[in-house]
């Protein structure tokens, strides 16, 4: 998987400093697995002469194998440029490239065809990979001459031509932008021919990368190709809270991932009925204030009660207004309510001799204080028995005192 920069040499990963996004396809940034590769071609069929060549953050054209190359995935190749050549690198062959070319609605026989020189040497290579070095610092120097002299835009990369004949600069900016003068600049201090391009907020974000707020790499960046249209009323039917800070991906602009699931919302609502509806009943008209499409349940409120709200299912919502169609009111909605009603008590149980739950919630008292108080009960206990004994002698001494009186009377008759 890896390249020839990011190999290791001693057992140890030399790196190509370039996070994800080199143009070797060592990081597997927009690969297309090639699932045709095991299988033969039936017999008399010629293989499809075209092949699809990546560069650096993605970018991917198709050239006609007009030399019959022997080529493979992985395959540095010298390609047909408006001026020179490029250079890149061979991601997919065969049959599959035909439907590449097919849902991008590129023309087989077109008259813009472009070609393949050769395979790359080793000259070109050097040639291309001392290019590829000069882009950092040269970004760097163009931010500058952009904000000397206050251009409202923002230079995000920079790529170079496979020979060193001309740099491409991608910028994005909010408004029409004038660089005749930066052009300029750019000409006088970088020697080469200069070409600069716009691109939108999201293909910058794909073209530098990123982690999402999920944790993951950036879909964009990865293997999302195409960039649909999001709409706020996306985050609406997934119930979601329209808050810009949690809507907005890296881009600045809507998340992609609000469309991947979509789909799913709007066939689970089909069987919701629509919040506008009312729900008319003796008691008064209902007001739907909240769904869950999860369990299929739906919160209304009467109109002057809006602090108490009755549950109750999507069905039962749909019957009441079926009846109302028809002219026949509902008593009330705590009829069907009722039937929802749940059962709070815990479900769970200490069978296997955890310690209480709320353990930690009652702060610990001090020992000296415990220790007082056993103190204390100690000599309390003392001092009970103490009273005991002495109440007890003095009972034995009345019991003596009371055998010795009937005793003395006899002798005093005597």
């Amino acid at each position: 998987m890896a390249c020839a920069s990011c190999s290791t040499k001693d057992g140890t990963p030399k790196g190509c400093k370039n996070n994800g996004t080199c143009g070797t396809d060592s990081c597997n940034k927009l690969t297309v697995f090639d699932w045709l590769s095991n299988m033969s071609l039936p017999n008399g069929e010629t293989p499809f002469n075209w092949v699809e060549v990546r560069y650096k953050n993605g970018r991917k054209n198709y050239y006609k194998n007009t030399e019959n190359l022997a080529l493979s995935i992985g395959d540095i190749v010298a390609t047909q440029a408006k001026a020179g050549h490029d250079i890149g690198m061979v991601t997919l062959t065969g049959e599959l490239v035909r439907v590449q070319m097919k849902r991008k609605n590129i023309a087989p026989e077109g008259e813009d065809i472009l070609k393949i020189y050769r395979k790359a040497t080793q000259k070109d290579i050097d040639i291309w990979q001392k290019a590829r070095d000069r882009e950092e610092p040269m970004k760097v120097k163009a931010r500058q001459f952009a904000i000397d002299l206050r251009l409202q835009m923002k230079i995000s990369d920079i790529e170079f031509q496979g020979d060193a004949s001309k740099a491409t600069f991608y910028y994005t900016a909010e408004e029409r932008v004038d660089f005749r003068e930066l052009i300029k600049v750019f000409a006088r201090e970088f020697r080469t021919r200069i070409e600069m391009r716009q691109v939108g907020f999201r293909q910058e974000a794909s073209r530098l990368g990123g982690i999402g707020s999920c944790g993951r790499e950036l879909c964009c960046s990865t293997w999302l190709t195409d960039f649909r249209s999001v709409s706020t009323s996306a985050a609406r039917y997934q119930q979601l809270s329209l808050n810009p800070q949690k809507l907005a991906g890296q881009c600045g602009k809507l998340k992609c991932c609000l469309n991947y699931e979509l789909d799913t919302y709007l066939d689970a609502l089909k069987d919701f009925p629509k919040t506008e509806i009312k729900l008319q009943t003796e008691k008064g008209t209902a007001v739907c204030q909240k769904t869950d499409i999860f369990k299929g349940h739906m919160w209304y409120a009467y109109e002057g009660e809006w602090m108490n709200w009755h549950k109750i299912t999507a069905e039962q919502a749909n019957e009441i207004i079926e009846l109302n169609k028809l002219n026949k009111p509902v008593t009330s909605l705590e009829e069907y309510a009722l039937d929802l009603a749940e059962d709070t008590k815990a479900t769970f149980e200490n069978v296997v001799g955890q310690d209480s739950l709320t353990r930690f919630d009652s702060p610990k008292r001090r020992n000296k204080r415990r220790n007082n108080r056993r103190k204390g009960k100690q000599g309390n206990k003392n001092a009970s028995g103490n009273q005991n004994q002495n109440q007890q002698k003095q009972n034995n001494k009345r019991r003596r005192n009371n055998k010795r009186k009937p005793q003395n009377a006899k002798n005093n008759q005597k």
